[in-house]
């Protein structure tokens, strides 16, 4: 397989401006992470400790795999909202005695591990990834049931009553996600650390293995308070709901722990003894590291997306030995295609080089059919404005093939894996496998944007319509009007299209360091191979 030629100038100016601005963005990224780490802040962690409970990641590293990495997904959930960095709940993929399992922990020190929007979107996408690349689940269950102060966090009593609502249809589809797991035949722990009220009782509730703690764990669907108001009992919390109630009385909990460092050692016992296998194939090709070092993605893309870069820059620095085997390079050159490997599991590449055209489209439809006959899966690198739009662009049949290519996408059942390098725009998001085409793993970098369109585009679109509008009426537009209306449009779509605000809002699975690529997509691509990999040459039917 030939070795990518790189032509990355790494003494030009670009080059340097463009490593100084993402070191600078990089910077703020780790301020952030740092906070999510730091949970409910250090008199609350203080305040666990005092009761002889650990902090939550410390938890998480201490039942993974020694020197095993965790690839924690969408931590930086509700930058920007009144909910904590992070949202209160960790979720991410870890090795526990050597099976690779999906982990959810709530953080007692946030709220109390309370459910909110946020959080509720990272523990659905926990279970999600836990369903369809078929691996073990596994929760560190501490919960006060439903944080009703709404997604603004303010303690309006009608956002509480609409936060309620939602937690409700929430919390359904959690009981029914745990349990089709177990029907699935994947199975789901539950280590209880603490109090789990209400839907956090359910947790455990749905689950095939339940080890509590003793003098700690508490479960039951309405605490003393509840007790009381509804029957007039004076309930014991022990007697209710504690650890021994449950292990000897109820049946609820199968394994009793002393203490949380035994229930840690109880858990990795239990993934011990799944006797899991990974249907799919391990790595198959070598895994030699790139020949160009990844610190020098850092250059590669600046802030300003308009400026152009060679996608095939970034392959070669994420790729086994830079091996890239390029498929129809003279064809459809907006968008390149070809065959790879990364830490030796092979991969199909589609990457963006400009807009798509319909000789593109035509090339990534027959490129993803050729992937699905062979059971490779797909990588898909986003820095796409959209498909080409104009009079002589319809009349050679963009939408048609536009259409070919999206029909692609979403027939194709090998494992599709998403980073968005640059930007990713209206239809070019679907058509380069975006979230909501089943997507298995969804990254962005830090210079990513994501939107309907640009800023530009979109305020410029809206002052077309509604001058439009205004001519047809017989009036006059107003121009000054227009123009901070244009100012305020420009602004707000320009700020929601960052890909830290996408990230927050949980529409990805987490803002990476472009030099982490690589190992990324080697743990993802890890993951997707616990479940065999099912291609088919069977397509619906398109325009041809």
């Amino acid at each position: 397989m030939p070795v990518i030629e790189t032509k990355l100038d790494l003494r030009s100016d670009a080059f340097s401006q463009n490593r100084s601005q993402m070191l600078e963005t990089l910077e703020e990224l780790d301020k952030l992470l740092a906070q999510a780490a730091r949970g409910g802040g250090e008199e609350t962690l203080a305040r666990l400790r005092a009761r002889g409970k650990m902090p939550l990641r410390e938890r998480i590293s201490l039942v993974l795999d020694p020197d095993s990495p965790f690839l924690e997904i969408s931590p930086l959930a509700a930058w920007r909202s009144n909910f904590d960095v992070g949202s209160g709940f960790v979720v991410g993929i870890g090795v526990i005695e050597g099976v690779e399992c999906v982990i959810l922990g709530h953080d007692p020190s946030v709220r109390a591990g309370a459910f909110n929007a946020f959080n509720s979107k990272k523990l659905m996408r926990g279970l999600e990834i836990a369903r369809t690349n078929r691996m073990p689940y596994v929760q560190f269950v501490e919960s006060a049931g439903a944080d009703l102060r709404g997604e603004s966090g303010s303690g309006d009593p009608e956002a509480a009553i609409r936060r309620e609502t939602g937690h409700f249809a929430e919390s359904g589809r959690l009981f029914y996600e745990i349990t089709e797991l177990s029907k699935l035949r994947i199975p789901t722990i539950s280590l209880v650390f603490g109090a789990s009220t209400a839907g956090g009782a359910y947790q455990p509730g749905m689950s095939d293995y339940n080890i509590f703690i003793r003098g700690q764990s508490k479960v039951f669907l309405g605490g003393p308070p509840l007790v009381k108001m509804a029957t007039g009992e004076d309930a014991n919390e022990e007697s209710l709901g504690g650890a021994d109630m449950h292990c000897t009385v109820s049946g609820l909990g199968d394994y009793l722990a002393e203490d949380e460092m035994d229930g840690i050692r109880m858990c990795r016992e239990v993934v011990s003894h799944l006797n899991w296998r990974k249907q799919g194939p391990g790595p198959t090709l070598p895994p030699d590291d790139p020949i160009y070092d990844p610190e020098e993605l850092l250059g590669i893309v600046g802030r300003d997306l308009r400026q152009p870069f060679d996608m095939r820059e970034v392959i070669a620095r994420i790729v086994d030995g830079s091996r890239f085997e390029e498929f129809k390079p003279l064809y459809g050159p907006t968008l390149v295609t070809g065959w790879a490997s990364i830490h030796g599991f092979p991969v199909g590449i589609l990457g963006n080089n400009g807009a798509l055209f319909s000789e593109s489209s035509e090339k990534a439809a027959q490129f993803i059919q050729l992937c699905n006959q062979i059971d490779v899966p797909l990588l898909f690198l986003h820095n796409i404005t959209g498909y080409i739009v104009g009079t002589d662009f319809e009349q050679g049949g963009i939408t048609k093939n536009g259409s070919k290519m999206i029909n692609a996408v979403s027939n194709s059942t090998v494992p599709h894996l998403t980073v968005i390098v640059g930007a990713s725009y209206g239809a070019g998001n679907y058509g380069m496998s975006g979230r909501a085409f089943g997507t298995r793993f969804n990254f962005i970098w830090p210079t990513a944007k994501i939107a309907v369109m640009g800023p530009k585009q979109m305020a410029g679109v809206m002052t077309i319509v509604q001058r439009t509008a205004t001519e047809r009426r017989g009036e006059v537009f107003d121009e000054e009007a227009n123009a901070k209306r244009v100012e305020s449009v420009e602004f707000w779509a320009e700020e929601r299209s960052k890909g830290l605000f996408a990230t927050s809002r949980v529409s990805d699975d987490g803002m990476i360091d472009p030099r982490d690529t690589r190992t990324v997509l080697g743990i993802a691509l890890s993951a997707c191979h616990n479940k065999a990999i099912q291609g088919t040459k069977e397509f619906g039917t398109w325009r041809m």
